[in-house]
């Protein structure tokens, strides 16, 4: 599986999984990832991510 805001591959057993009211489901291998999410940064702009 792999982390949805730097595409970094995720353990299995590890991450968090963030669960929307619509239904939709992300997951993210530390917490520094899912707070740019929720924020609302774009993945392409930030140097430490794999999302190109």
């Amino acid at each position: 599986m792999k982390c949805t805001f730097c595409k970094n591959e995720i353990e299995q057993g590890t991450g968090k999984m963030y669960v929307e009211i619509k239904g939709k489901v992300s997951n993210f291998c530390k917490s520094k990832c899912e707070k740019n999410f929720l924020m609302g940064r774009v993945p392409k702009k930030l140097k430490w991510t794999r999302a190109k």
